[in-house]
């Protein structure tokens, strides 16, 4: 059952939430989080990037960069920029966008439920990602970038956010994307007494984004119980900082995917190929597939609909082979066009659904050939593969809208340690 309690935050000081609040580090390349960081100078980005605020032959991953972000944060700590709060609180954050809310409880899961298998999850991390966060996390001593999970709603839970819904937020802005951004404090003992109960009855939580960051938070607690990382508070490091939505909340849009060749092909030779195993009809306008079992796919200026032919079975297949990016890959990107890794073959790369199928066309008329567009994952498939302890293919899910880090940081140092 999982174990997800209040923590002692440090927030950005009102009225300076929306300057402070940033989309996750990893979403931007170096040269895109150095103009970020000169267009909001208190973006958390030049923290969770240090290397913006060092010269640009730096090298990214350098012991200066770690130094200077956690040098930053105690001086943004100092100047007032984060405040701590006065006691260990859950917090109600709710992301709006488009008109769609989700709503979901910031608090610390623990590190014992993930090394346990109660939060479950559906991908596989790289190493140098996890080593990069797990320095940031020990050089600033704090977890900054929350980790997203899902669960399966509970009524309780949502009658404890309802009621806090209809208190004034203490804060509300809108990001530059349109998305809307609000936080209520729980500080009361009954509703906190009364969450820890009700998520103690949920069996398992899951990572919908942030597997690097809950492996690397994980990895700094272990370290810390065998005594390899002096001076932060051992039970801080038992916590990771996170967001729990329930499911009925989410979106999941699809993953997308272009791939920059035929793989020596001709495009009637590949038109030919596609044609064994998918019926292809072309399409007089961009089209987004409506049900599982059913691609777009773009070349050469056309739109076609890919679908699968009567008699190729989808009964039997396990629910990793039955995905819709399992489909495609086993029957089309690999045997056809040869790629056999997309985590690591170069020739393909990977959109997310929200920039749309014109970010595909255009991608078809700069570096690549074709592409293919796909239907989202469900988020119970998600959790069935979770349920399951397999794994889905690379880039299966896109979720929106993206949490903002820096508008809870969790110290693994004791009060005030930032300002040492």
């Amino acid at each position: 059952m999982a174990d997800i309690r209040p923590f002692l935050a440090y927030r950005p000081a009102k009225g300076l939430e929306e300057q402070v609040a940033a989309l996750p580090y990893d979403v931007y390349s170096s040269e895109e989080a150095r103009k970020e960081v000169v267009r909001h100078p208190l973006s958390f980005l030049a923290i969770d990037r240090a290397e913006t605020q060092l010269e640009e032959t730096a090298d990214p991953h350098g012991e200066a960069v770690y130094k200077k972000a956690a040098a930053l944060l105690a001086d943004r700590v100092r100047d007032g920029v984060f405040i701590r709060d006065e006691a260990p609180s859950y917090y109600i954050y709710e992301l709006e966008m488009q008109g769609r809310r989700q709503t979901g409880i910031v608090g610390c899961a623990r590190v014992e439920d993930y090394l346990q298998g109660v939060i479950r999850k559906h991908e596989n991390t790289r190493q140098d990602k996890e080593e990069d966060r797990v320095r940031h996390i020990e050089a600033c001593a704090a977890q900054t970038g929350p980790i997203f999970l899902a669960y399966r709603a509970r009524a309780r839970i949502h009658e404890i956010i309802a009621r806090y819904r209809e208190e004034k937020p203490v804060c509300d802005f809108v990001t530059p994307d349109g998305v809307v951004h609000r936080v209520w404090v729980i500080s009361e003992e009954a509703d906190i007494v009364c969450l820890r109960e009700e998520f103690a009855l949920v069996p398992a939580v899951y990572i919908a984004d942030g597997h690097h960051r809950c492996a690397s938070a994980v990895r700094v607690a272990l370290a810390r119980r065998f005594g390899e990382a002096g001076g932060l508070d051992e039970e801080a490091c038992e916590g990771i900082l996170s967001v729990l939505f329930p499911d009925e909340e989410l979106l999941i849009m699809a993953y997308d995917r272009v791939v920059k060749d035929l793989g020596g092909l001709t495009e009637q030779e590949f038109l030919n190929r596609v044609g064994q195993s998918f019926q292809v009809e072309t399409m007089d306008e961009a089209f987004r597939p409506e049900k599982r079992g059913t691609f777009g796919m773009y070349l050469s200026g056309k739109w076609y609909r890919l679908s699968w032919r009567e008699g190729i079975p989808l009964d039997g297949l396990s629910v990793v082979e039955a995905l819709d990016v399992s489909i495609l890959q086993r029957n089309l990107l690999d045997p056809i066009l040869g790629i056999q890794d997309p985590k690591t073959d170069q020739r393909i790369d990977f959109v997310g659904g929200i920039r749309g199928l014109g970010e595909l066309e255009r991608r078809c008329h700069e570096d690549c050939v074709v592409a293919f567009s796909l239907y989202p994952t469900s988020i119970e498939e998600l959790f069935a593969v979770a349920d399951a302890g397999l794994l889905m293919p690379p880039k299966s899910t896109w979720f929106e809208p993206k949490l903002r880090s820096g508008l809870f940081l969790h110290s693994l140092l004791q009060p005030d340690g930032f300002c040492g």
